[in-house]
């Protein structure tokens, strides 16, 4: 691949990032905003590999690794959080 095309790939993810994060906001469900969460942090985690390779830089692979640690527990803490509230009602 080339640089032009890692960069039309760079942006395109980030389109695609920002339409999912659209769902995220204005999501009908719970649940299509946390599938939503998700998808925008596998977004993120391919754009910080994308951009590691494009600037050989490995610290970006460092910070996509503690990402995507954080995220993965942010959406088991949350779905713990709203499985519990359904359990009350």
């Amino acid at each position: 691949m080339t640089f032009l095309s890692f960069d039309f790939v760079m942006y395109a993810f980030l389109v695609i990032t920002a339409i999912s994060m659209v769902r995220v906001v204005i999501g009908p469900s719970i649940v299509d905003r946390l599938i939503g969460l998700n998808v925008v942090a596998a977004q993120v985690l391919a754009i910080l590999v994308l951009m590691a390779y494009m600037e050989d830089l490995s610290v970006y692979l460092d910070v996509a690794l503690v990402y995507d640690i954080f995220g993965f527990i942010g959406i088991l803490v949350v779905t713990k959080f709203f499985a519990r509230e359904e359990k009350q009602l």
